[in-house]
């Protein structure tokens, strides 16, 4: 019964033991080295070559003057015109004819003596011709819009093209219609503004 007693004592003593050399000879867990950060990645830079800038000015609406301007412009809004003399002429007599209505009933209205009748027919004249005005009002517009794109507008596109040559012959980036930007523009350099050079350039080119 001792002998057992012992032999169980010295197996917990042998054990205690293994286990206690074990710990101590078991080596430390390696530490896992921590990963370096992402760096950020380098903005990208974008070079544009871009050229220095030459701008100019020119106001499209002088090129319409009578003694200033283009004149093959001119000639050509003037021959449109030409073309619709009569029958600006007869828009304007069918105005007068109106307002010489409207006087006369304003006058006759007051009048007891003048019947209702004759009030009536003149009303129904005017309304009539103001019909007739309208009328013939719209379809004159409507055939000038159409001369007026048949003849001035190639001298128009002529005009842009040659604008385009200028630019290009005198070294300008871009060229503005400053009469399209008057409400924004506060104040230019008249040095910019190469209305006068280019028309006198475009009538020797044209005359």
């Amino acid at each position: 019964m001792n002998r057992i007693i012992v032999s169980a004592t010295a197996f917990v003593v042998l054990t205690c033991a293994c286990v206690t050399n074990f710990a101590q000879t078991r080596p430390a867990p390696t530490p896992t080295p921590a990963r370096p950060a992402t760096p950020p990645p380098m903005p990208i830079t974008l070079q544009a070559n871009v050229p220095p800038a030459k701008i100019a000015v020119v106001d499209t609406t002088v090129f319409g003057d009578e003694k200033a301007g283009i004149k093959r412009y001119l000639n050509a809004v003037n021959t449109v015109q030409r073309g619709f003399d009569a029958r600006t002429a007869e828009l304007r007599n069918l105005q007068s004819q109106i307002k010489a209505i409207a006087d006369d009933i304003n006058k006759l209205s007051g009048n007891p003596v003048v019947s209702q009748e004759s009030l009536r027919t003149k009303q129904a004249d005017g309304e009539r011709l103001q019909r007739e005005l309208k009328y013939k009002k719209e379809q004159a517009d409507a055939d000038f819009e159409k001369r007026y794109s048949e003849v001035v507008g190639p001298v128009s596109n002529d005009i842009g093209n040659a604008l385009i040559q200028y630019a290009a012959q005198n070294g300008l980036t871009m060229i503005l219609d400053i009469s399209k930007m008057l409400p924004a523009v506060l104040s230019v350099n008249p040095a910019m503004d190469v209305t006068q050079a280019f028309i006198a350039d475009y009538n020797s080119k044209h005359p």
